[in-house]
Order: structure tokens, then sequence, then C-alpha cells
């Protein structure tokens, strides 16, 4: 039989050709399950092994094309590993397999041998005849192509499984889109956490371990002039290094699930709290009314969590607080959480122009929310910060 291709030019299987029940069934389960895969990889290879079923193909593989026309990926079932390795490199898209690329359609041969754009196979390869080739495209993009050989239990595949399969490739490439989607997503997820990290460390632990390393310049000539005052010097380094240390593991316990999920928010607070009571130098008592739980999403519960422990961080490290209270409670307006501390206070103005406190960044969080943020401080007396939630200070 000549090779039969399908094109928008209308040539293609026989129209009055349909799947049975069971070609259907299975073409059914097929897609389900591709759908149901969200990891890309995993997505790649379930397509592979479910279409080689699906038509009963000796082998089956799917290869993504990139700029170019050039093949970048090749996923195969129904070759073993060590075939696989044994024959080397990705194939280079010519033969059969650039004519596909090449023309965007199927093409469903009898014998690869026989077909003039046949351009054999590499050492190690297993023996190929009957072949069924189609492109998988998403959004009217091309993706790559279903490469399917040795129908079994026949000499050809038929045009009721090139139909079959024509189906699958656009459910294949919905699935292979959605992966990309979920994948890119992901990444986006990952560098905004990296950038909120990035600016917690910087506003806090970077610039104390800066500052000690600008006290410690001066340090070899002290030594020289003034050895008792390079003692001091040295020695207040270590208590700042020490602060920092302890920073440090109460932030990377503040990235507990816990602390950082945002989908239990009074969880989240116990877990901070007892963070910081492990990590020494300060007391933290909570008092949470489960009444007062404010209904945030999932991200905004993120925000609010990471504005606790930012306000934590600053009683610690700049306050020189002992005892830190928060308390989540029900008002006239609502519900709001309290963070008040017995540490040294500090002028609001001052710091906001320095850039102290990480107050920019709690106000942001605040915002983010659509809460109200309030903080009462003055020097000697202490920090009292309030974040409303009720509909009025909404």
């Amino acid at each position: 039989m000549a090779d039969v291709p399908t094109s928008s030019r209308g040539e293609g299987p026989d129209p009055n050709a349909s799947p049975d029940a069971t070609a259907l069934a299975a073409l059914d389960e097929a897609a389900r399950a591709i759908a149901g895969v969200l990891g890309i990889e995993e997505v790649l290879q379930l397509i592979v092994d479910r279409v080689r079923d699906l038509v009963h193909a000796r082998y089956a593989a799917l290869g993504i094309v990139g700029a170019g026309g050039r093949i970048e990926r090749f996923i195969t079932s129904g070759i073993d590993p060590g075939t696989r390795r044994a024959i080397g490199d990705l194939p280079a898209g010519r033969g059969l397999l650039g004519l596909i690329i090449r023309e965007g359609r199927s093409y469903r041969i009898r014998s690869i041998a026989d077909h003039p754009d046949s351009s054999g196979f590499p050492a190690h390869h297993p023996p190929m005849t009957s072949f069924l080739g189609v492109p998988v495209t998403a959004r009217g993009d091309s993706i790559g192509n279903l490469y399917l050989t040795d129908k079994r239990g026949s000499g050809e595949f038929s045009a009721t499984d090139q139909s079959l399969v024509e189906t699958f490739a656009l459910h294949a490439g919905i699935a292979i889109d959605n992966a990309r989607l979920l994948a890119q997503a992901g990444r986006l997820a990952v560098a905004d956490d990296r950038d909120r990290i990035g600016r917690d460390l910087h506003d806090g632990i970077i610039q104390s371990l800066y500052a000690v390393s600008l006290s410690l310049e001066d340090v070899p000539e002290l030594m020289r002039e003034a050895p008792s005052d390079a003692a001091r010097r040295i020695d207040g380094a270590i208590d700042q290094l020490h602060l920092a240390i302890r920073d440090i593991r109460n932030f990377i316990s503040g990235l507990s699930p816990e602390a950082v999920d945002g989908r239990e928010v009074l969880a989240g607070i116990a877990a901070l709290a007892q963070d910081f009571r492990d990590g020494g130098l300060m007391d933290v008592v909570a008092t949470l009314d489960p009444a007062a739980n404010p209904a945030l999403s999932r991200q905004e519960g993120v925000e609010l969590l990471s504005l606790v422990r930012e306000a934590l961080s600053n009683a610690a490290r700049h306050a020189r607080a002992h005892r830190v209270d928060v308390a989540l409670r029900l008002g006239p307006l609502g519900s709001y959480l309290e963070i008040a501390d017995d540490g040294v206070g500090f002028d609001p103005r001052r710091a906001a122009a320095s850039g102290h406190h990480g107050l920019a960044n709690m106000r942001v969080r605040a915002d983010s929310i659509g809460a109200t943020l309030e903080i009462e401080t003055q020097p000697g007396s202490g920090t009292r910060i309030r974040v409303g939630f009720g509909g009025a200070e909404r």
C-alpha cells in the first residue's frame, strides 16, 4: 500500500471508517489519563506510552521540535534503555521524521524502507516496517510529532488507527501546553519567593553582617595602638554574629510549612511564636481567638505570616525586646492582630527615612491583604503594631 497523507486540502482517512466502541473507549481512557498529569516529563512519557497501546504499535515516539525544525527531545516507548543508549544521538529530523516536520500533516506508510523519503536507520536501531506519523499542535502552533511503527497483528496501520491518533494528538497538545504553563507558573512563583526571601534577608540579616564587617575593618590598627579597644570591638562583633546566627535560625524555622503555607493563619502565628521562643533571648506569648480568624486567601495568609515574622525579627534584632505579646482579637470594627514588645522603641520618622525595621515591607504586606497597619512607638517605650481586618478598617 502507498503512503496515505492527510492535509488541510482534504486528503485523509476514509470518512466512512469509524472506530469501534472499544477503540473509542481506549481513546477516552488515554485522553483522561494524560489530562490528569501535571508534570511535563510525566505528561510526555505518558503520551507516548498511551498512544502506543491505543493502536497496538510495537514502538512509539514523540519528537519535540524546536526552532529550525530540529528535534530537541525524543521520548520513546517500546525500546529498552540499553537499545536506546546504543542508538546514540537524537534523530536529526531527516527522512520520514523530517517529512512530517516540514509538511505538518499525517502520513501512514506500509513500508518505511520503500518510501522515497526514507533515510534508513542508524546502527543498533531495531528493524521497523509500517509507520504512522501525526503532528501535535496546541493553540495553532506545532509542538512536535507522534511516530508509531510496526502495527501488531497487521502489516500496516489502518485509517481508523490514523483517526484515533489524530484525535489523541489534539488532547496531547492541550496536555503538553497545560504542563508547560504550569511549569512556567511554578518558576514565576519560585522567582517571587526568591525576591521575597532576598528582601527579607537584605533588610535584616545581611545588613547586620555588613555592620559587623565594617566594625572590624580598623581592628588591625587598633590592635597595635589600643589593644583593649580592639578586644572590645571583637567581643562586640562576636555578640553581633551570635545574634545574626540566631536570626538565620529563626528565618529558616520560619520557612516551616505552618509558618509560610498561609492556609492556617492561627497555626502559622503559633508556629512563629514557638520558633522565636526556641531561638532564645525573647519570650513570645501568643493569644489567638479562633473567632477572630480573618477570612484570608492562602496568598493573603502568606503575606500576613510574613508580616508577623518581620515584626518579631525587628523586636529581637533592633528593639532588644525580652517579651513580645502577639494577640488576635475581635474588636468593634472587626478582628485585629496586635504585636507588642517591651523593647527600646524607635523614632518612626527616622526609621522610615533610613529604611530600617522593615516598615515599608510591612506596609506593603498589609496593603496587599486589604488591612490597615498602625505603629505606636517612641524611644524607650516599646513598640505596638496593630493590623486591622475589620470591614470599616478595610
